[in-house]
């Protein structure tokens, strides 16, 4: 996991403009916005996943560096006054905190261009009609069918009641799309795999990615705020429903061993191939913080 996590900050730190270079404030929060935090979990997915197809490192670079400029941006705008209105992101102040709204909003806007840019402009697959397809699949994750649309339902969920299906298919969108897109493309940069691996390894996103946020609202209910690195307990003051407020904390905590399980016996009959996969299965459910 280190060393992955040093090899995607020192791609995402030649990737992104350099600080100095004009517009300097824009370069300079795109750069705040991304280095230096984060658990990387959705390029540590991509690496995993491109390690079951033996995908060549260069490739999963890529891909791993697109999903995390990806998140950065969804971050951004998550945290502005017209969204979630958070000042504390990753253990420091939020970018519209640091710089100022409008910077923030281009900040996202330049880190969404930019992700595209590194998708389209490496090499991630010998067939250029499957890299398109990867680079379609990209954009759904991001758009109405995914990210955009999914924190469009949490906005509306504010102050009202959700049952259990209503709030897994708005993590499905809002959390789930990207990390099973990072899971996905990471596969599609190695050998060609067959249609019941690649289900397999759907599957195990899916499971993966919901239990991410299981996580995080347990942890949102539990942490402080100086160990979580953003604001504890910010959810429910604004009442939005969460796996916490719907099921309670004992049953939330089940349910993520429960999708812990299904995740890896999901990855049944890849073999030693899905190690990786297997140990942030384990990651994303037990970490503490």
């Amino acid at each position: 996991m280190a060393g992955v996590q040093a090899r995607v900050e020192r791609a995402l730190d030649r990737m992104l403009p350099p600080g100095g270079e004009a517009p300097q404030r824009l370069h300079e929060a795109m750069r705040y916005a991304v280095l230096g935090g984060g658990k990387r979990v959705r390029p540590l997915l991509a690496f995993a996943a491109g390690e079951a197809a033996r995908a060549a490192p260069e490739r999963l670079e890529a891909v791993a560096c697109a999903v995390e400029l990806l998140h950065a941006y969804s971050l951004v705008h998550d945290d502005l006054p017209c969204m979630d209105d958070d000042t504390l992101r990753r253990g420091k102040p939020t970018v519209h905190v640091e710089f100022d709204e409008a910077t923030a909003l281009l900040v996202g806007d330049s880190l969404q261009s930019l992700a595209f840019e590194v998708l389209a402009g490496n090499r991630l697959a010998d067939d250029p009609a499957a890299q398109l397809e990867m680079v379609r699949a990209f954009a759904v994750a991001s758009g109405t069918r995914g990210m955009a649309g999914g924190q469009a339902i949490d906005l509306a969920a504010v102050g009202k009641p959700l049952a259990l299906p209503e709030l897994e298919f708005m993590h499905i969108l809002k959390t789930g799309a990207l990390i099973r897109a990072s899971v996905m493309l990471g596969a599609r940069c190695g050998d060609a795999l067959g249609a019941a691996e690649l289900g397999r390894l759907d599957r195990y996103a899916k499971c993966v990615g919901l239990a991410f946020q299981v996580v995080d609202d347990v942890l949102d209910a539990e942490t402080p705020t100086a160990t979580l690195g953003k604001t504890a307990g910010k959810d429910a003051a604004r009442g939005k429903p969460t796996y916490v407020s719907v099921l309670g904390l004992t049953r939330a905590r089940e349910l993520a061993q429960e999708l812990r399980r299904d995740a890896r016996a999901a990855l049944e009959g890849l073999g030693v191939r899905a190690g990786r996969l297997l140990d942030l299965a384990d990651f994303i459910v037990l970490r503490e913080f």
